[in-house]
């Protein structure tokens, strides 16, 4: 499971020309799920998002994490995190979850930020989306978990 994040002002999801869900400042989280991943995985990701310290404190340094800046974030599924560009010039997609599963792993991450109160947001999963982002920083964090048992 991976999670490429980005420190945003703000961030968008739009759909079909139509805006669908929008963020100020937080995170925008952009989720490939793998074959084998597990909601262990996702319980680590979100804890480990939730308490990520990347916002700058009163001296500019990276001191205060998601709720301490009363966040928001916005998740949205994205297959090709799951892709392999190791061989040839057109991405494998061999180790990535079937997308019924993918989605259900999807919606239980969601819920884990929920859970803690944190305003979230989504994307449509499967859906062709157009995702604008103003990166703050920049920062962004690519967030692999570990294999758990």
């Amino acid at each position: 499971m991976r999670v490429v994040l980005q420190r945003v002002d703000n961030a968008s999801v739009t759909i079909n020309d139509e805006l669908y869900s929008s963020i100020g400042e937080g995170f925008l989280l952009l989720f490939g799920a793998e074959k084998g991943d597990t909601k262990a995985q996702a319980d680590w990701l979100s804890a480990k998002i939730s308490a990520l310290r990347c916002f700058p404190d009163e001296n500019e340094k990276m001191n205060l994490a998601i709720k301490d800046v009363n966040g928001e974030i916005l998740i949205v599924s994205q297959f090709t995190l799951a892709g392999s560009v190791k061989k040839g010039t057109r991405p494998g997609f061999d180790n990535a979850m079937a997308p019924v599963e993918a989605n259900e792993l999807y919606e239980y991450f969601i819920s884990k930020f929920k859970e803690q109160n944190i305003p979230v947001k989504t994307g449509v999963f499967g859906a062709h989306m157009i995702i604008n982002l103003v990166n703050n920083g920049p920062v962004t964090f690519i967030i692999d978990a570990p294999i758990l048992n």
